[in-house]
């Protein structure tokens, strides 16, 4: 949380709009904004983007970028398994605790601010030891479009 992964995602959209480069992107956590039962939360998660690809795969979309913080090599296989036949790099965003707190502090206005905030080094913790990310960008005191188009190259986009 508050790595930039939505910021970057858009901005790498637009990066391949501007050069019409087919693709789709999806902020898998804005795909996901529900309250349901701790059993049912995931799953429906995940059946929400199996039905969002068949349809960019049924119009020709073959690639495709997520912004989603993945906690674990299911969660990595599961994204793996819902867009098949698609190269996969997981890129992985950075910046200071510091920083990371401050833009979701930043961002967040209501009831669960303080709760989001907390979670940032919680969720740290989990990526350092999950190590799923194919590379590490550094997003801080950069410009976006700077980090987009780094993110973009590593993963052979353009």
């Amino acid at each position: 949380m508050g790595s930039g992964k939505t910021a970057v995602l858009y901005e790498a959209s637009d990066i391949l709009v501007e050069r019409r480069i087919v693709h789709a992107a999806i902020d898998l956590d804005a795909l996901g904004v529900a309250y349901l039962p701790a059993a049912a939360a995931d799953g429906v998660l995940w059946e929400n983007l199996r039905s969002i690809c068949a349809n960019y795969l049924r119009v020709g979309v073959r690639g495709l970028l997520i912004a989603r913080a993945l906690e674990d090599k299911a969660q990595l296989e599961l994204c793996q398994s819902i867009f098949p036949g698609a190269a996969t790099a997981v890129c992985r965003l950075t910046a200071s605790i510091e920083t990371m707190e401050r833009r979701v502090d930043r961002r967040e206005k209501g009831v669960l601010r303080r709760s989001y905030v907390a979670r940032v080094a919680e969720l740290n913790s989990i990526l350092d030891e999950a190590q799923l990310e194919d590379f590490t960008i550094s997003n801080e005191e950069r410009s976006i479009t700077e980090v987009a188009l780094e993110m973009l190259a590593r993963a052979k986009w353009i």
